[in-house]
């Protein structure tokens, strides 16, 4: 089913166009908005987006456009693709227009003021719209270039997941539903954190077996804090939990990975993330969720070593050898010993 009216997605970076790309591929005329209007020019006369995508057409049904507020009256469903720092201060002013709107985040991130997920920011800007998550292992390129690729779409309110679903499934995507919105946005903003750890062993030539330990007690770690928040650990067997995880932490398309590597090569945090050019999500949800983990008294030691690579000038070595060292915890922590 298209939409009778225009779908928007919010934000020109790499995911909002990849995002609009998909829609329009199903029939969807799509209003992709952007605070650059240079950008958006662009967009409109080269039919590409030259400085996050380029390479990859822009579909007829794309209109790339800068005025926020009639973007929002003609829609009802809006994607947001903006970064998670921006996010606030785009939509408090035309929070009077979203009322009732369907309003589905994009963003993996978190708010370091009170420890706020994307939603929770959509809920305080527009506590009368119907808000949804989508997340899972979803590199935009690939999107853009067809590979096949799953996602979920989070909600209570099953109306939304079903037009969400529609909207978006096609040919080489699939959304499944979910209605653990906080553990699969929870899932989507913490492992950026571990693509960096990743990206950083890759670059210093560490085995396969290293990567998969990194992997496999990264994933124990981030469910055990979004169990202590309140979250439901199956979802982190999902696409938003471990296969998000593995994408992440394995692909060099990875933005957060691509930080890593270059702290692997002996680039300071500054020049890594100058190198990339664009938002890696996972050194802002770091800070953040070293403060949080704390508060909370989870260990999570993962966390902790690379705070200490990034912000207190410990090597990767020195933060690996206090690993091994640790304490041997149970393999799984939802699971007892004798298997129940």
């Amino acid at each position: 089913m298209t939409e009778q009216q225009p779908v928007a997605v919010l934000g020109g970076g790499s995911f909002g166009t990849a995002i609009a790309n998909l829609l329009a591929a199903n029939g969807q005329r799509v209003l992709q908005w952007m605070r650059d209007p240079e950008q958006a020019e662009a967009m409109r006369t080269q039919r590409e987006n030259p400085r996050y995508l380029k390479g990859i057409k822009l579909l007829p049904g794309v209109e790339p456009v800068t005025d926020l507020p009639a973007t929002l009256a003609a829609c009802e469903l809006i994607f947001v693709a903006v970064p998670s720092s921006a996010l606030r201060k785009v939509l408090q002013p035309v929070a009077v227009s979203l009322v009732g709107k369907l309003l589905v985040s994009t963003t993996k991130g978190i708010e370091a003021d009170g420890f706020r997920l994307m939603s929770q920011i959509l809920a305080d800007v527009a506590p009368q719209a119907r808000i949804g998550v989508l997340s899972g292992p979803n590199l935009a390129r690939e999107i853009a270039e067809h590979a096949l690729t799953a996602s979920v779409i989070a909600s209570e309110d099953d109306e939304l997941c079903q037009r969400v679903q529609s909207a978006l499934h096609g040919r080489t995507f699939r959304v499944y539903a979910s209605r653990d919105s906080f553990g699969v946005e929870l899932g989507g903003a913490l492992k950026n954190v571990y693509a960096i750890i990743a990206g950083m062993a890759a670059a210093m030539g560490m085995g396969e077996n290293t990567k998969s330990m990194l992997i496999t007690r990264a994933l124990a770690e981030m469910t055990r804090f979004a169990v202590k928040l309140g979250a439901n650990p199956m979802t982190f067997l999902g696409l938003a939990g471990v296969g998000d995880l593995i994408v992440t932490c394995s692909s060099p398309k990875s933005r957060n990975y691509q930080v890593g590597y270059a702290l692997g090569e002996g680039l300071s945090l500054e020049d890594a993330v100058a190198r990339l050019g664009e938002v890696a999500e996972g050194v802002n949800t770091l800070k953040v969720l070293k403060n949080k983990a704390e508060e909370l008294q989870v260990y999570m030691p993962l966390v902790a070593g690379l705070h200490a690579i990034l912000f207190e000038g410990r090597t990767l070595e020195q933060v690996i050898q206090a690993l091994m060292r640790g304490e041997p915890k149970t393999d799984v922590d939802f699971i007892s010993p004798s298997g129940f």
